[in-house]
């Protein structure tokens, strides 16, 4: 794609949805941040059906720290790994206390040396919390930068690359909700629902689905 239709898949996509927002539920910075640790190979829906009620009790690392490793597993269990994200958890939140106070840091370099949190956590935080112009590519962005043409990439961080060079103002904060809402919803993994794509003229793929049946074009 070239820049004026960049622009343009972008527009069309903020038009229907003016002010994306992330899936996933939380009261405060370090919800999310726990969330989204939570969310790795995990849905969205599944995690907040485990972390209401934790929510209703943890706000705070120290909170979570005094809720301990076993105590979290409680509530988490029905998530993939809980064993494992239970532990980065209340590491994380071991480090967040003694380190910073606990706050979490607005630093996404700092925040991928926190256990359980890598690039694409680091980098919604950064987003959702403090409004940075940061691209967490999925599993989703990672398909619908591929198959549109949008920004190519063998690798998430290539195609995270490629959007911070190629999304235009006044879409760069949204950008990575809008692509991830449109490849969940819309430019599924399986079978594309082109028939209803909003951006169906500026996509590049080859293949697309033009009816309910399934049929190509």
């Amino acid at each position: 794609m070239n820049k004026a239709q960049i622009f343009e898949f972008f527009r069309r996509l903020a038009e229907d949805n003016p002010s994306p927002e992330t899936e996933l539920e939380f009261g405060n910075t370090y919800q999310l941040l726990v969330a989204v640790v939570l969310s790795a190979q995990s849905t969205d829906v599944g995690v907040n059906k485990a972390t209401r009620a934790l929510f209703r009790d943890v706000k705070t690392p120290a909170q979570m720290v005094a809720l301990g490793e076993e105590g979290l597993k409680q509530h988490i269990k029905t998530i993939g790994l809980f064993n494992s994200k239970a532990k980065n958890v209340i590491a994380l939140s071991e480090i967040l206390v003694r380190d910073f106070g606990g706050e979490v840091p607005a630093d996404r370099d700092v925040l991928t040396t926190l256990p359980g949190v890598g690039r694409k956590t680091a980098n919604v935080v950064m987003n959702c919390a403090f409004g940075a112009e940061t691209f967490a590519v999925d599993t989703h962005i990672f398909r619908v930068g591929n198959r549109t043409g949008l920004a190519k990439g063998k690798t998430p961080l290539a195609v995270e690359k490629q959007l911070e060079k190629k999304v235009p103002e006044p879409f760069r904060v949204g950008a990575h909700h809008w692509l991830i809402l449109h490849g969940r919803y819309i430019c599924k993994a399986r079978t594309p629902e082109c028939w209803c794509c909003p951006v169906l003229d500026l996509c590049l793929y080859k293949h697309k689905v033009i009816d309910k049946k399934g049929k190509a074009a």
